[in-house]
């Protein structure tokens, strides 16, 4: 029986860690299914799942877990079937505006408030092409509740783009592009 894993990645950013972590899932007879990795400062961290067989399971657990005198930290967690839920549709979230402490933190609260789940979230910061300043900007796919109203949503976000004095948009994705 296959299992599926889901590990987070995180170790000093140098040449051969994704090899390092592909060889012994390989090793193990596993497949790499899907992953999201990145260099954040002086860090490399990501997140991947991968499906392996189960009988090779502890052992390639236990071989993660040696990566660990290389300065990798792996934390395998088993990958468990999605709990039926109502349905949602996906939209898109764009935000740009002049850098400041908690932009993160309000639209993620006010996004929480309506039980929308952030499905994916990258942010940045960036030099601003003519004024140089730093500018913010996040891109997040959104999983938003039938039961939730978008215009109400819509309406909140509105309003602390304004009090942020950032930019936002908010577009539902159509029904093909979703996962």
């Amino acid at each position: 029986m296959q299992r599926l894993l889901v590990m987070t990645v995180i170790g000093q950013d140098r040449p051969g860690l994704v090899e390092s972590v592909a060889a012994l899932v390989a090793e193990h007879g596993g497949n790499w299914l899907e992953s999201r990795m990145s260099r954040l400062g002086g860090q490399f961290a990501g997140i991947l799942r991968v499906e392996v067989p189960g009988e090779k399971e502890q052992a390639l657990t236990a071989g993660l877990k040696k990566l660990e005198s290389r300065g990798l930290t792996i934390v395998v967690y088993p990958d468990q079937p999605k709990p039926s839920v109502a349905p949602a549709s996906e939209s898109v979230l764009e935000i740009v505006g002049q850098d400041r402490p908690g932009i993160v933190r309000e639209i993620s609260h006010a996004l929480a408030s309506f039980g929308v789940n952030v499905e994916e979230l990258q942010t940045e910061c960036a030099s601003a092409a003519m004024s140089g300043e730093t500018l913010f900007k996040a891109r997040a796919r959104l999983s938003i509740p039938s039961s939730c109203n978008a215009a109400e949503i819509r309406q909140k976000l509105e309003r602390i783009a304004a009090d942020l004095i950032v930019e936002i948009s908010l577009a539902e994705l159509p029904e093909p592009q979703r996962s």
